[in-house]
C-alpha cells in the first residue's frame, strides 16, 4: 500500500465488476420489496452484494430517517436537519422483516445527534418489535457512537441483539478527515463497553483511502485490544465527486493477506475483499 498523496482519478480495476443478482430467492424478495414498497439500505445503497445476501435470507434496514447530522467524507447519506423521529417506524420495519421472511436482519441508522437519546429508544423499540413479529429472526445492529453518551448505548445492550456492530471505518491518522465528527478512541470505547456488556462485537474498515499497510495492522491490533470478534475489510468507493477520492484500489491478493493476518490475531471471522461491505455474510457470523 502506498503512502498518502493527493490522488488523481484512477480507473476501477476489473475485480470490482459486479454480477447482476439472480436466483429464485432473490426474485422472491425482489417481488415482496416492490409489492409492499419496503425500504432496505441494500437497495438504496446500491450494494454490490444485494443478490447474494437476499438469496441467503439477509437484508439491511436503515432506521431514523435518511438525513444524518454528521458529514463524513465517505458517506453518500444527506447531511442536514433530520425530521422528527417516527415512533411507528419500529412496527413498520418489523412488518417488513416478516413479509420478506428475513432470517437474519441487519439494522443500521443515520447519526441523530439532534436527539437527546441519539435515537436509541427507536433502536431498542425496533429490536423488540422484530422479536415479537419474527421470533426466529436473528439480528445485527450496526450502531452509531451516540456521541459518547453511554446511557444511550446501554439501551442497545439491554435489548441484546445477537451481534452489535460499530464501524471504525478507517485508521487513526485518517479519522478526522474521513469521519469528521467522530473520534477513533471513542469508537474503540463503544466497542469495549459493548463487549463488557456481553455483546458479540463487530467492526468494519474501508481500505483505499490512503492508509499504509502498517496502519491496517495497527488498526487490527486496536480492535483486538477491545476484544472485537468480527472484522470486515472492504474497498472504499467514492460515491460522488464531492466525496473523498479513492487513493488506491487494493488488490484481492492483499485483501486475502489481511484476512489471514486478522485470523491469526484472534478475530473469530474476517470478511476481507474488494466488494465486502459491513453486512456481507452477516448471517454466517452467528457462532
Amino acid at each position: 500500500m502506498s503512502e498518502v498523496n493527493t490522488p488523481t482519478k484512477i480507473k476501477k480495476p476489473k475485480w470490482l465488476k459486479v454480477k447482476l443478482p439472480t436466483g429464485e430467492s432473490y426474485k422472491k424478495v425482489r417481488g415482496l420489496v416492490d409489492e409492499h414498497q419496503l425500504h432496505t439500505i441494500c437497495e438504496s445503497g446500491n450494494c454490490p452484494n444485494m443478490g447474494e445476501c437476499w438469496g441467503a435470507g439477509t437484508a439491511t434496514f436503515m432506521i431514523l430517517g435518511n438525513i444524518c447530522t454528521r458529514s463524513c467524507g465517505f458517506c453518500a447519506v444527506d447531511t442536514g436537519k433530520p425530521l422528527e423521529a417516527d415512533i411507528f417506524e419500529p412496527a413498520r420495519v418489523a412488518q417488513s422483516v416478516k413479509l420478506m421472511e428475513v432470517k437474519h436482519a441487519v439494522i443500521t441508522s443515520v447519526d441523530r445527534d439532534d436527539l437527546p437519546d441519539g435515537g436509541s429508544e427507536i433502536w431498542a423499540a425496533t429490536v423488540r418489535a422484530i422479536r415479537r413479529q419474527s421470533p426466529g429472526t436473528t439480528m445485527e445492529t450496526l450502531i452509531p457512537d451516540f456521541g459518547g453518551k453511554w446511557d444511550n448505548l446501554q439501551r442497545i445492550i439491554d435489548v441484546a441483539p445477537e451481534i452489535v456492530s460499530h464501524n471504525l471505518e478507517t485508521v487513526r491518522r485518517l479519522t478526522k478527515e474521513v469521519r469528521i465528527q467522530a473520534k477513533y478512541d471513542r469508537s474503540l470505547e463503544v466497542l469495549l463497553r459493548l463487549k463488557k456488556g456481553g455483546m458479540r462485537t463487530k467492526s468494519g474498515v474501508m481500505l483505499g483511502l490512503g492508509e499504509t499497510y502498517q496502519e491496517v495492522i495497527e488498526t487490527m491490533d486496536d480492535l483486538r485490544s477491545v476484544n472485537v470478534d468480527i472484522l470486515t475489510l472492504g474497498q472504499y468507493l467514492q460515491p460522488t465527486p464531492k466525496h473523498l477520492p479513492v487513493a488506491e484500489f487494493v488488490t484481492p491478493e492483499l485483501f486475502a493477506e489481511f484476512k489471514e493476518i486478522g485470523l491469526s490475531k484472534g478475530f473469530r471471522y474476517v470478511e476481507s475483499g474488494p466488494l465486502v461491505r459491513s453486512s456481507y455474510h452477516a448471517e454466517k457470523h452467528m457462532f
